[in-house]
């Protein structure tokens, strides 16, 4: 008994993830790019998808050497390349364990110029998209589920779903609304989901280095540390940690949770009035 104890506790068998395949939206650059690494580095079987070919290639260069990996350019927004997605993730797979909904669209104005299309593309994409995907990976997920190892759906939110960012200076009303619906939208698929042996999570970043922090890293780096409790802003491997427990026998039991992974940002009123 001690022995099998051992072996079942130990982080190895834990964390495990060898053999499972998964589905990473907008895994060509940024946060995807970085799950995509991890899960490749574990002994996972990896499909990116990204609206652009020349980056799909580009990435596709990095990961091809860590593991069986391949990648689509599609726009997840469109029904179409969403049956082709899907379509060859069947094909290749013949079934998913992982699904990660991490592609996402973000728009800042003030609000006297915030135009409606830049509103209804945020959310098309922050949300829409993540729904009507994910209803239709569903049979998919199914096929890799057991009542012992779920396929697992990890929406990646954002600290911004949580509280009303400020440090940008720039309102995001978009982003930080599509954001809060996908999480309460996480939540409503794990309860849906979870006779089929499918749980559903998500991840609220806070701030890490990518190509939607470009700008606000160049000339707000210093407000953004002193507005987090640990004053700095992640690491790679603590998303891909994340990532890992959610998707291991670890976090098989972890459902409909919304884990802030931002230093405490999310529950922080910062140092400084941001009012200039």
């Amino acid at each position: 008994m001690v022995e099998a104890e051992t072996e079942q506790y130990a982080t190895k068998a834990l964390f495990s993830l060898e053999g499972k395949t998964a589905l990473v939206t907008g895994g060509s650059s940024g946060l995807g790019l970085i799950m995509a690494k991890g899960l490749l580095r574990n002994g996972v079987r990896v499909i990116i998808a990204s609206r652009s070919q020349e980056k799909c290639d580009l990435a596709l260069s990095e990961l091809a050497s860590l593991g069986e990996c391949s990648a689509m350019a599609v726009d997840v927004t469109d029904s179409a390349d969403r049956k082709r997605l899907l379509e060859h993730v069947d094909e290749r797979f013949a079934g998913l364990s992982i699904l990660i909904n991490n592609a996402g669209a973000n728009w800042g104005a003030k609000l006297e110029e915030y135009p409606d299309e830049g509103f209804a593309k945020v959310i098309n994409t922050n949300l829409n998209a993540v729904f009507s995907l994910t209803r239709d990976a569903v049979p998919l997920l199914s096929k890799a589920a057991t009542v012992d190892d779920p396929s697992r759906i990890i929406n990646i939110g954002s600290m911004d779903g949580i509280h009303v960012p400020v440090v940008q200076r720039v309102p995001t009303f978009a982003y930080s609304s599509s954001k809060a619906a996908l999480h309460h939208l996480t939540r409503s698929f794990a309860i849906e989901l979870a006779h089929r042996h499918i749980t559903v999570n998500a991840i609220a970043p806070g701030f890490f280095a990518s190509r939607m922090t470009d700008y606000v890293f160049e000339h707000f780096i210093e407000d953004i540390k002193d507005d987090c409790p640990l004053h700095r802003v992640g690491k790679p491997e603590e998303i891909v940690g994340i990532v890992t427990y959610l998707a291991s026998r670890a976090g098989a039991y972890t459902n409909g949770t919304v884990i802030p992974v931002d230093g405490g940002t999310s529950i922080s009123k910062g140092k400084r009035p941001w009012t200039d």
